[in-house]
């Protein structure tokens, strides 16, 4: 049993560190393919999609995710769901955690965004929401809210994951994030999902499923 448990706990910490290496990777790649990314966008602007984009940063925050979040607890409350009101309570815990933790980030590292005409990049803590742009706050509270679904139930989550891709690419159309701030936004989000998850929606998995 203890060599089992030591096997197990030695996975586990190969799998952490595999994890780590490969957002480290994404995002270092990320950040060198900033500048062509940004500048394709920019080639390929068009006023329809540019009201389409502006539309969907504008509500793809995360209060919009919170009331989504508190209507499903009600909605469950209404039919006598325990399970599903736990799980759309983890939905808006995730939000709020990713939120935090991003916003602390941005405040930390300082970034400026693409609009920003600068060339000190990367000016350390700033209040300014012109420095704000790493990691982008949008994509890691949507990650974390429809990721959570996901941890609870694949089936029905899944798909769902195409509002946090669509709420990212929205985020850099319109320029207040670079493909690197969105792409650790949604790490952070897949993380505080995963975090959340396992504490409160871990054993109504199975009920959820079936």
């Amino acid at each position: 049993m203890k060599d089992k448990r030591e096997f197990q706990t030695a996975r586990r910490r190969k799998g952490w560190i595999f994890a780590i290496l490969g957002a480290a990777i994404a995002i270092g790649g990320c950040l060198w393919l900033d500048a062509p990314v940004r500048d394709w966008i920019t080639q390929h602007q068009n006023p329809a999609m540019r009201n389409i984009m502006e539309a969907v940063s504008r509500y793809g925050d995360w209060p919009e995710h919170v009331g989504l979040g508190l209507i499903l607890i009600a909605i469950a409350w209404s039919r006598g769901s325990k399970n599903w009101m736990r799980v759309f309570a983890a939905m808006i815990l995730a939000c709020a955690l990713a939120g935090i933790v991003a916003r602390a980030l941005k405040i930390g590292t300082g970034r400026a965004r693409p609009t920003v005409q600068t060339e000190e990049r990367w000016a350390g803590p700033q209040l300014s929401s012109k420095y704000n742009a790493f990691p982008s706050g949008h994509t890691a509270a949507s990650t974390a809210f429809f990721a959570t679904l996901v941890f609870a139930g694949w089936r029905i989550g899944s798909g769902l994951l195409l509002i946090p891709v669509l709420i990212a690419f929205s985020r850099m159309y319109v320029a207040a994030h670079h493909l690197s701030d969105v792409v650790a936004a949604a790490l952070l989000g897949v993380l505080a999902a995963w975090f959340i998850a396992e504490r409160v929606v871990g054993d109504v998995r199975s009920q959820i499923q079936n």
